[in-house]
């Protein structure tokens, strides 16, 4: 069925997006969190600018620039448009968590012969994992409810399930077994990421930028 197409398009998109969102945000919290250069903490402020823009500024450069190079009406092209709102979100969240851990954890680990990439994934990384779990609950329920840049970047192929429950409710009149059903399916997703992250969406709150 169309919904359930809708649904997993839904799901491949902010998957996708959470984990470029994460991934970039972490070696960029890191730079903020330790050095300090020229100009930091206003290109800080630059990327929280970018979280509070509207969507609607970007959906027209966004759409000529995938339709120009062929990545209109892919997983891709919603993921790379949601990581402009979610990777700023992220490294303001990352930040706040790796500032609170002691320098001399980094010292260290130097000291033991540790590269920066070792030191970074094995050791420093489970250290903040409860921010990493607190950013990726953000980053997924911001690309699972955004909408606007969905439906603008989709047509067919990988067009979300909320724009496909409006098109079943406007074009055939209101199914309303159908539609309680898809809604049903939306809410699944976010309670299974609230159930995998509530530990450390309760350290979010008493720890870091949360």
């Amino acid at each position: 069925p169309t919904w359930y197409m809708g649904y997993v398009n839904s799901i491949s998109y902010v998957t996708l997006n959470t984990a470029i969102s994460v991934a970039v945000a972490l070696p960029a919290a890191y730079a903020f969190s330790r050095y300090r250069f020229i100009g930091d903490k206003h290109l800080f402020f630059w990327l929280l600018t970018n979280r509070m823009a509207p969507p609607a500024v970007f959906a027209l450069p966004f759409f000529q620039l995938y339709s120009a190079v062929g990545l209109f009406d892919t997983h891709i092209a919603v993921a790379l448009a949601h990581t402009l709102f979610n990777i700023p979100l992220a490294v303001w969240i990352l930040e706040g968590f790796m500032s609170g851990v002691p320098r001399e954890l980094d010292e260290t680990a130097y000291v033991d012969g540790h590269s920066f990439w070792s030191f970074f994934l094995k050791i420093f990384v489970p250290t903040i994992a409860a921010g990493i779990g607190v950013a990726c609950f953000f980053c997924f329920m911001f690309s699972w409810v955004e909408l606007l840049l969905a439906k603008t970047l989709t047509a067919v192929d990988a067009k979300p399930i909320a724009a496909t429950m409006t098109k079943t409710a406007s074009s055939s009149g209101y199914e309303l077994g159908l539609l309680a059903a898809a809604g049903t399916l939306t809410i699944i997703p976010g309670a299974f990421v609230i159930y995998f992250v509530r530990n450390y969406i309760a350290k979010g709150f008493a720890l870091g930028r949360v």
